[in-house]
């Protein structure tokens, strides 16, 4: 059999070449010795790839004896313990899914692409996501050798298009909504653009009429946004309580519960496509058309928000005015 690698030297360090490909390899070693080891090693795993890989489990195990036996669900317990509560609870019940069933006892090192990608197809567009989490934290925490799908090869996620409310679908819902409370909290995200969370957990002392401020933390990023207070949004304010929380019972309510009710008066209205984080988008898009310079954008709705990004980047419909009305304001003929 005709031998496929060859050992040669390149100033102090051994390479080997593929005689099948030419492809030239640096051994990263200047012994001899060493580099003959290591060119065998790669001879007896082209010529059986089953022991090869049997003997890099033996090398591996000796290295880390925990590494045969750590499985996906070890994996899964160590990622939903780090960041915030709201981000634990997100994780620990997309990570419950069905989807991720067919890899949660299989050991991490003996998991193939087919197995990653069998999950992905099995899942949605934060399945990819967390999936992508937990292989790069396995290859982070020495519990995966290497990756099982290389970052280019990663398959990107299909996302489903967004957009933000229009105005119209705005007052549709706005007329239709009995719930006082519940009415102007949905007036509240028009306004000012919040995320639910945040709006929902406004307090009368984040206001300051004096100074026209309203001022809160984002509970996500920690964050504080200041925003000044127009008439309408003064208007708006006024009809909240002047102490305490500004939306009582709707702050006692989860995401998922206030989510869930802004679907069903959707889906009364016969209005598709849009969620509570729609207002977000559509405080983007508004502000691009205004000509609000993206560097306030980013301050009231986040420096890395999705949504500003989105709006600034491409999705808001900007109509760029007549390059003659610029040059009669800017300049007149001496003729």
């Amino acid at each position: 059999m005709k031998q496929r690698y060859w050992l040669f030297k390149r100033g102090s360090t051994y390479y080997v070449e593929d005689a099948q490909t030419g492809q030239q390899t640096s051994l990263g070693t200047t012994d001899k010795r060493e580099a003959e080891r290591l060119r065998n090693a790669k001879i007896e795993a082209a010529q059986q790839p089953a022991l090869g890989l049997r003997l890099a489990r033996v090398y591996l195990t000796a290295y880390d004896p925990k590494l045969q036996t750590r499985t996906w669900a070890m994996l899964m317990d160590h990622y939903c313990g780090q960041g915030k509560d709201s981000t634990r609870e997100r994780n620990q019940r997309a990570l419950r899914s069905r989807a991720f069933d067919c890899i949660r006892q299989k050991r991490i090192i003996e998991t193939t692409a087919e197995d990653v990608r069998r999950v992905m197809s099995n899942g949605q567009v934060f399945t990819n996501h967390l999936l992508r989490c937990l292989h790069n934290l396995a290859i982070g925490l020495g519990w995966l050798p290497w990756p099982i799908i290389p970052p280019k090869l990663w398959p990107a996620p299909q996302t489903k298009p967004k957009r933000g409310i229009t105005a119209e679908e705005h007052q549709r819902i706005i007329q239709a909504e009995n719930n006082s409370e519940r009415r102007l909290f949905y007036e509240m995200l028009w306004e000012i653009g919040a995320s639910q969370s945040d709006a929902a957990v406004l307090e009368a002392e984040h206001i300051d009429f004096q100074s026209r401020t309203l001022a809160y933390q984002r509970a996500k990023t920690g964050q504080w946004a200041y925003l000044t207070i127009g008439s309408r949004l003064q208007s708006l304010l006024r009809e909240l309580p002047a102490e305490g929380a500004l939306f009582p019972k709707t702050a006692k309510l989860t995401n998922k519960d206030r989510a869930a009710e802004f679907r069903r008066r959707c889906r009364l209205l016969g209005i598709e496509g849009v969620s509570l984080y729609s207002y977000r988008y559509a405080w983007a898009e508004r502000a691009r058309r205004a000509d609000m310079p993206e560097r306030y954008a980013q301050e009231a709705l986040g420096h890395a928000s999705k949504a500003v990004h989105r709006a600034y980047a491409r999705n808001a419909r900007v109509i760029v005015p007549a390059m003659e009305e610029f040059e009669r304001s800017s300049w007149k003929d001496p003729q």
